[in-house]
Formats: C-alpha cells, structure tokens, sequence
C-alpha cells in the first residue's frame, strides 16, 4: 500500500518549471511561477531558480523537452546548489514524473501535488482533513503504476523486474476503496453541516469570497470584531468561520471561505464542494480584491468563473478593492501632484463603479480606511434582502 506523507521538508531548495505555449503566453506563465514561488513558499520550500520553455504542446514524455531537461539536469548536477525538488507549474502524468525522476535523479511533483500538500497541512477540522485525504487519494489513483516504478528504484529493486500488475491491481482497489469510504464519511458530514446550516434560523447570510491572500480573513475580524487567523501565506483560511454580526441593530451571518486560486486541482475543487456549500447558500457575496496586485484583474476573473462554475455568479455581490494603501504606495511616487493622484484614483474607482454598476467599495483592511462606507453598503444590502424575505422582521431593525 502507498503510504501519503508530505512531499516538502523545511527549506528545501527548489526549482521550478513552465511552458510557453499556445494556451498561455509569456506573461501569464511569469506570473504563474511567480505565484508557484509563493506557493512553494508557504510549503517550506525556497526556490533558487526558475526555468521555462517554449513549446506548442507539452512533451509527452518529459514535459519539456529533451535540450532542457538537459540544461535542469546540468543545472542540479554542477552548479552545486544542493536541489532537493523540482516543481512543474502544470500537472504531471505517472509516467512523466517518473521519467523526469529518472534523468534529474531529484523529487518531482507538480502544482496539484503542491497545493495538494498545503492543503494537507492546513486541515484542521474532521471535515477538511477528510476533503484533502480524499483529493489526494484521487489524484494518486491514475499515476500509481508511475509511483510503483519510483518507489522500486528509491528501493534499488531486485533484477530487472518491476512490482508487476498484481500488486499495482491490489493497490489500485484498495485506493478506490479508500475513496468510496472517504465520501461516504464527507456525505455524513456534509449532513450534519446542512443541518447546523439550517439551525441558523432566519437571518441574512453573507459570504466573503475571492482570491486566495486577498485580505478577507482581516476583513473578517473587523467586520465581526472577533479574533480570526490571518497570515501572509496562500490558503492561510480552509474551514468555513462563521460569526454573527450586528450593524445598527440589523443582525447577519458572516462567513469567511477558502480563498481561489488559478489552476486549483480539479480533485481539490470536488472535494471542497461542500465548504463551498457556504457559498451556493449565501443571500450576498462580499468579492475581496487585492488592488495592489499587478494582475489584480485576472485574478478577479477567476473568482468569476468559479463562482458563475458554482453558480453563485447572480447573487447580489460587492466587491471589496482591498489595499488601496498598497497600491497608493506602489503607484505613486513622492514627486507626483496631489491633482494628478486624485485624477488616477478617480478614474480608477469610476471604472470599477461603471463595471459593478456602483457595487464595489475601496478600502485597506490594514489601515481601516473606508470602513465605515463598506460597513453602511453592506448594512443596506442585508436590510433590502430583509425587506424582501422576511418583512416582519424588517421593521425591527430600524
């Protein structure tokens, strides 16, 4: 039986690696790796060096191709950099990870494996450990005949001969029976979560959602007033916090989410459907953004479309431009006019106002500017649902 355990030690040093192709162009895929250092980052790992390549396609053997496998293995292999691990930003077949391993003779993984493995390590309740058990299992599931090879050479094998496909067979049901046990013991959590769901009773249901880092756990603390974990690494949130609010005698629940991310491993995204319930159920989304973010708007887009996949993308939403101190810092320079500054931030805000139809708020979560305006836009919105949906309770909170 393959036994999980973390892929990524303490300060291992790393490399990383990309393709230019078809699909994704020179600038995304920089920014791409550069949000996989950070990834690798909050694993543990550091990484000393990045590589990329241009290619129609991926080779389907190695990933990239023959003359830069070459130059990542001369790399490893005579610049004396002590490498332990090299992660691709795309994901890997069996048989790629165990062809790689082969010439580079390092630990490979690829970017599922990673995110895979921070999420394992982040899991703290009974049900996000059971949502990232069973997304490791299923990403495990199609490669176990690579990994069976990779663990006979970690062995130094006996002759020439591989497991062969009885015990790869063995593995293989044991694995899907793990699988079948796992989302049985999700679905009566799952259960027991829609019940405590309902036990709310009738109260207004928001939800903060949005890229991973954004800011939405210090949005949470402020805007509930309570302690909530916070920290400056990816999937800093997984569990679901909910904490009741209470503005001007107007009371709502307010959920903090597991925040998104680009290329987020499909197993993952199946698993966490029922974190995600928090989501599907909410009456309004609080969309946070970090507009300090050069690529601010991609990411934006992507909360998008995972949200239009979940199909929560008609719910009344506003949308948070969080570090508007950062990107005020980033983007002006000490020698600018006041007048030109103010015209940039007016242009900047009439767009997004334009775009959100006059839903959207900026603010700094950090320096708790303009709080007081996000704090009355949702007081409106929760009031207008309450209007709506529960109109005998409405006058009370007036």
């Amino acid at each position: 039986m393959i036994e999980k355990q973390s892929k990524i030690k303490k300060e291992e040093k790393a490399i990383l690696v990309g393709l230019v192709t078809k699909e994704q162009t020179e600038a995304q895929l920089n920014e791409y790796l550069s949000e996989l250092a950070f990834l690798a980052e909050t694993a543990g790992a550091k990484t000393i060096k990045t590589f990329s390549q241009k290619l129609l396609h991926p080779d389907t053997r190695t990933f990239v191709g023959k003359g830069k496998l070459e130059e990542i293995k001369n790399f490893i292999q005579h610049k004396n950099n002590d490498v332990q691990l090299v992660i691709f930003d795309d994901e890997l077949t069996g048989s790629q990870i165990q062809n790689i391993e082969k010439e580079l003779k390092v630990k490979t993984i690829d970017r599922s494996d990673l995110i895979l493995d921070i999420f394992a390590s982040r899991a703290k309740t009974a049900q996000a450990k059971t949502q990232v058990e069973l997304a490791q299992y299923q990403y495990i599931l199609p490669r176990l005949k690579g990994m069976w090879k990779h663990l006979e050479r970690q062995g130094g094998g006996v002759g020439t001969r591989g497991p062969g496909e009885t015990e790869i067979e063995t593995d293989r049901r044991i694995v899907k029976d793990k699988i079948s046990l796992l989302r049985k013991r999700l679905a009566e959590i799952d259960k027991q979560a829609f019940t405590q769901r309902k036990e709310r009773g009738e109260f207004i249901r928001v939800s903060l959602v949005g890229y991973t880092n954004v800011g939405k756990s210090t949005l949470m603390s402020l805007l509930s007033k309570s302690e909530v974990f916070a920290e400056n690494k990816l999937f800093a949130t997984l569990d679901t916090t909910t904490r009741k609010v209470v503005f001007e005698q107007t009371p709502f629940l307010l959920s903090d989410t597991v925040g998104f991310i680009r290329k987020l491993p499909h197993h993952l995204v199946e698993s966490f459907k029922s974190t995600l319930d928090e989501v599907r159920e909410a009456d309004i989304l609080l969309h946070v953004v970090d507009v300090s973010h050069p690529q601010y708007e991609d990411q934006l887009n992507v909360v998008n479309k995972t949200l239009a996949e979940l199909g929560a993308a008609e719910k009344p939403t506003v949308t948070i431009f969080n570090k508007m101190d950062k990107y005020e810092a980033e983007t002006f320079d000490q020698w600018l006019e006041d007048d030109v500054k103010k015209e940039i931030l007016q242009d900047l805000k009439q767009r997004w106002q334009n775009e959100t139809k006059d839903n959207c708020v900026f603010v700094s979560a950090t320096e708790k500017m303009n709080i007081a305006e996000l704090r009355q836009t949702i007081l409106n919105k929760v009031r207008e649902l309450y209007r709506i949906r529960y109109p005998y309770k409405a006058e009370f909170f007036y």
